[in-house]
């Protein structure tokens, strides 16, 4: 018989309503839909002692509990892909993702991840991602370049999804945006769902979780500017669906930007890099702060709009 690892969770206001599916898909533990449903249909679900089914409407106060059963088997393999290894110990380890590499492996598509580079070069993972997800705490798109935290073992990995779940993990972002700026500092309070209109992206909705985004000017050019970006929740896409939504979408953001921008500005990513990390140990409780530049291609893009500019 497996092992399972037991968590528990209290129905949120905003959350009433919703399917159990949807909910529990939105724990750092899970992050799958598919993955939520599945521990629903093997009955290791439970909502108020009661064994509910996908489709459940929760509401708030309610007791929600849950098992995820280790791996049986290793589907994901190890692959020696370049991996930048900032930070690494027993418990964690910090890495610098460069961009165009996808965090996990989803079915039909097990190879070249961040996952595959990750077996290959660290000792140890925690389990509680599951066989697709082995230490992933939090995540970057794909073309987003940057910070992330490893998690080693099983009590890392859930001390550090509550430490972001409660904003004590400091999160910072550098972007380069379409349109200047006059005040210095702003920021961005607007719920975000899944849209309606594309079940691919995500929007700004009035029914959507609370979100919130920190932005400070850092440089100012003819028609862009330099934002640093601080999360304050880490709602899928975020940074990318809010300053599409004040209308300064980040320059190569082929989804939530302008299509014209590699044509315009001769650039084939998004200039979004996830510059800077601060939290505490899980284990040590010593205080960590990590800071990784901008990569090569987005400097010297810098480069040639300051000389245009």
């Amino acid at each position: 018989m497996s092992k399972t690892t037991p968590f528990s969770y209290v129905i949120e206001p905003e959350e009433e309503g919703n399917r159990l599916d949807k909910v529990l898909a939105e724990r750092p533990e899970i992050a799958s839909r598919n993955f939520a449903q599945r521990l629903i249909e093997q009955g290791t679900v439970v909502i108020d002692d009661q064994k509910p089914s996908k489709s459940y409407k929760v509401s708030k106060g309610q007791k929600l509990a849950y098992e995820i059963p280790e791996p049986t088997k290793a589907e994901v393999e190890p692959q020696n892909i370049d991996l930048e290894i900032v930070y690494e110990d027993d418990d964690l380890a910090v890495i610098n993702k460069q961009t165009g590499l996808v965090v996990h492996p989803s079915y039909g598509h097990w190879e070249g991840t961040l996952v595959n580079a990750l077996l290959y070069h660290l000792k140890g993972l925690s389990n509680i991602g599951g066989i697709k997800r082995p230490g992933i705490v939090h995540r970057l798109d794909k073309n987003t370049s940057g910070l992330m935290i490893i998690a080693k073992n099983d009590k890392a990995h859930v001390a550090l999804s509550e430490a972001i779940k409660n904003r004590a993990v400091t999160r910072q972002y550098k972007a380069l945006v379409h349109g200047v700026f006059d005040e210095e500092k702003f920021s961005v309070e607007a719920p975000i769902s899944r849209s309606t209109k594309n079940r691919k992206k995500m929007a700004v909705s009035s029914d959507g979780r609370y979100a919130k985004t920190d932005a400070q000017i850092l440089e100012r050019f003819a028609k862009n500017s330099l934002l640093k970006l601080t999360l304050h929740t880490g709602r899928t896409h975020q940074i990318r669906v809010h300053l599409s939504y004040i209308k300064h979408p980040i320059v190569g953001d082929s989804v939530y930007g302008r299509s014209e921008d590699e044509k315009q500005y001769g650039i084939d990513r998004l200039f979004l890099h996830a510059f800077r990390l601060s939290f505490t140990h899980p284990i040590s409780k010593q205080k960590l702060e990590f800071e990784a530049e901008l990569p090569e291609d987005l400097m010297l893009f810098l480069e040639k709009l300051r000389k245009s500019n």
